[in-house]
């Protein structure tokens, strides 16, 4: 019998924790190797974490609503045969690798001023050098322990691979002393008074608290207004060449691609296309600081079957060609219903689009998605009678027609560009070749 521990993995760049928000798996359950054992939420996205190994689970080591970092063990499992590597094994290597990790730095960082660091502030006799200071101040090692190493330099003095060498010793005997402590039970929270709902006066009213993601979005709303000033510009757009494209092509494209074909991929391309127009969209403001965004990548707002609202994004959209938009919006769309979404599907997201005529809206104005400056609300789409201009003189025909709602950050962005860029969106719709090639 083995012992693996299973830890919280790496979700993305930026997720550093995740909120435990329900056990699958309960200690004594049989658990087979990519079997999900437990859910979790971060500030975006819920998903699950899979068993890497077949075995018992014979450990919970945090319960319910408990947050838990990247890389901390959430759980035991007891496997047969050598499934897992020891415990000592397994925190030595990550140790090592961890000092590996810092030579990697130590070498990009060498030329850098040395980090202000209790090291400045503490008095030494030795002289030790920039790229030494460097690892000492990340690793932690404080100047007691400097003058304590012996040098193998020129005079005695310290060298890199002398504070590695210490480092590393350091963290493996760390690590394998932990693993030698028997684990402590976790100490239950005192219980906290709970605020007693509301009482139903006639009886027929409900009260159901929030979920967990209804409040994240309330929160990120009501934020984004009182951070944002939010102002609206209009355009109609005539989308009657891009409705008969489609109706020919969608089943052509269905069969060879086996994707459906929807309008967002249409729309999404004339966004990122004219967000290469205006890069002044492409930003984010940090207090009294504007982010310019090297890269494009579209928020597209998708509902989920619960009633709640999540953004995914698609990473380098301008990049994309109308197949690979469509299957990028496809395959997101498709995770989200299914929940599916990772940590990093919903990062890094420079501008957002929602589609409020899926719902049947004509228009809407939405909210911005801090720290973002603009959002674009797609209307439904519908036949209405329009003047239509010839060589032979107007008349009045039906035609396939849409309104853009454009939001944006008028702290940053003045009616012209807000103005312009919505109306280079419409300008790219109404210019689509119905005789364009797939």
């Amino acid at each position: 019998m083995a012992r693996f521990e299973l830890k919280l993995p790496k979700m993305g760049e930026s997720v550093a924790e995740a909120t435990i928000t329900n056990w699958l798996k309960e200690v004594g359950d049989r658990i087979e190797a990519d079997e999900a054992v437990l859910e979790i939420a971060t500030d975006k996205v819920d998903s699950e974490v899979p068993s890497e190994v077949s075995g018992v689970l014979v450990e919970q080591l945090f319960g319910k609503d408990d947050l838990v970092q990247v890389g901390q063990t959430i759980a035991i499992i007891e496997t047969e045969g050598g499934e897992a590597t020891s415990t000592a094994n397994n925190a030595v290597a990550e140790a090592v690798a961890a000092v590996e990790q810092t030579v990697e730095t130590a070498k990009d960082t060498v030329a850098a001023p040395v980090a202000s660091s209790n090291l400045d502030k503490a008095k030494s006799d030795k002289f030790f050098s920039p790229l030494v200071k460097n690892i000492a101040a990340a690793e932690g090692v404080s100047v007691t322990e400097l003058d304590g190493i012996s040098g193998t330099g020129k005079e005695g003095r310290v060298t890199k691979n002398d504070i590695l060498d210490y480092v590393k010793d350091r963290a493996s005997q760390s690590a394998v002393k932990a693993v030698e402590t028997p684990k402590q039970a976790p100490v239950a929270a005192a219980p906290v008074a709970q605020k007693a709902a509301p009482i139903s006066v006639n009886g027929g009213d409900e009260i159901v608290e929030m979920d967990r993601m209804r409040k994240l979005i309330s929160g990120y709303m009501v934020a984004s207004v009182q951070t944002s000033a939010h102002v609206q510009s209009f355009i109609e757009v005539d989308v009657t060449n891009i409705v008969k494209w489609r109706e020919k092509n969608k089943n052509a494209f269905e069969k060879r691609e086996g994707e459906k074909l929807t309008y967002t991929p249409i729309f999404m391309e004339a966004v990122a296309k004219s967000l290469k127009d205006f890069p002044g969209l492409n930003i984010s403001v940090d207090g009294d600081y504007i982010i310019k965004k090297k890269n494009i990548n579209l928020g597209m707002a998708a509902a989920l079957p619960n009633g709640n609202l999540i953004v995914p994004v698609i990473k380098n959209a301008d990049q994309l060609n109308l197949v690979g938009m469509a299957k990028a919006v496809n395959d997101l769309g498709n995770r989200a219903k299914m929940g599916k979404l990772k940590p990093d599907d919903t990062q890094g997201g420079t501008y957002t689009v929602t589609n409020v005529g899926t719902f049947g809206s004509v228009f809407g104005t939405p909210i911005l998605n801090q720290p973002q400056v603009g959002i674009l609300a797609l209307g439904a789409i519908r036949k209405v009678p329009a003047v239509i201009e010839t060589p032979e003189g107007d008349f009045i025909g039906i035609r396939q027609k849409m309104f853009l709602s454009h939001s944006y950050d008028h702290r940053v962005v003045d009616g012209a560009l807000g103005g312009g860029f919505v109306k280079r969106v419409a300008e790219y719709l109404e210019a689509f070749d119905v005789n364009r090639d797939l």
